[in-house]
């Protein structure tokens, strides 16, 4: 080997552990390969195993087997039925679970009292299980919509708005003394300061518990439904099509997927001066 070529691997090398050095930012084409390589590696090593035979197919289905289960569903319409059952069921609970846990946050987060006389009880209710309230819910609510869309607003709730409280006691209080000193009124402190101050942090709470949201429906689901995500891979265990729970799973994945892109491009847009 030559010294031009050892210096260029050597180069190589150190790139490539610079990747890795604390605090390294690498460039967008290879973030982009990073992301494309998290899941195409995964999907390889599947097929691998598939193909070899090195796991029974009943319990591996192979990516071919679930791309054929998916296309069925996707033409008989049940694939569209069971997406907009179960997307409608997150959007609705998170969605009342949003608009109670925003506002009740942010005064936790400026108020004391309020804190002390909140924070106690939803600090209790946060570890409850939201599966528990299921039977209650049924029994006052019936087996419809609303006991489904009730257990993810139950389960959603208590996070945000401790997550919300938290971002808001990070509003540097300078900032509240200032706006007050200059002649505005707690609303104003409220809705110009501390709300817009603490946006990027409320968005990302709420991008990241509506994942609570997708574990509950498939939950709520499981106990009584007649169509969704969820009630389609209770249906395909009972006649063990783990070709078709696999299908099931990477829709729900790819639905997450799309919903934390939506947050991302929000935030983007909302909050350029946090981004």
């Amino acid at each position: 080997m030559t010294a031009t070529a050892a210096a260029a691997s050597k180069g190589r090398s150190n790139g490539l552990l610079s990747l890795f050095t604390l605090g390294a930012m690498p460039s967008k084409a290879v973030r982009g390969g990073l992301q494309v390589a998290s899941l195409l590696v995964p999907l390889l090593l599947w097929t691998a195993i598939a193909s070899l035979g090195l796991v029974d197919e009943k319990f591996l289905p192979s990516p071919q087997a679930v791309f054929r289960s998916l296309a069925s569903m996707a033409a008989s319409g049940i694939l569209f039925q069971d997406i907009v059952a179960s997307t409608g069921r997150v959007f609705g609970g998170f969605l009342l679970a949003t608009l109670l846990a925003v506002p009740i946050g942010i005064c936790m987060g400026v108020y004391p009292a309020i804190c002390a006389i909140c924070e106690p009880l939803i600090a209790m209710l946060r570890y409850m299980p939201a599966a528990a309230f299921i039977p209650l819910l049924i029994i006052y609510l019936g087996i419809g919509e609303e006991p489904k869309i009730a257990l993810i607003f139950l389960g959603t709730i208590y996070f945000n708005i401790l997550m919300v409280m938290d971002a808001v006691k990070f509003v540097p209080k300078e900032l509240i003394e200032t706006t007050l000193t200059l002649g505005g009124r707690s609303r104003q402190v409220l809705v110009q300061v501390v709300a817009r101050y603490s946006l990027p942090s409320i968005i990302d709470t709420l991008r990241i518990n509506i994942a609570t949201s997708w574990n509950l429906v498939v939950v709520a689901e499981l106990v009584a439904a007649e169509v969704g995500l969820g009630k389609r891979i209770q249906l395909a265990q009972r006649f063990f099509r783990t070709d078709q729970i696999f299908a099931e799973l990477i829709v729900l994945g790819l639905i997450g997927f799309a919903i934390d892109m939506g947050f991302r491009l929000l935030l983007r847009l909302s909050c350029k001066w946090a981004v």
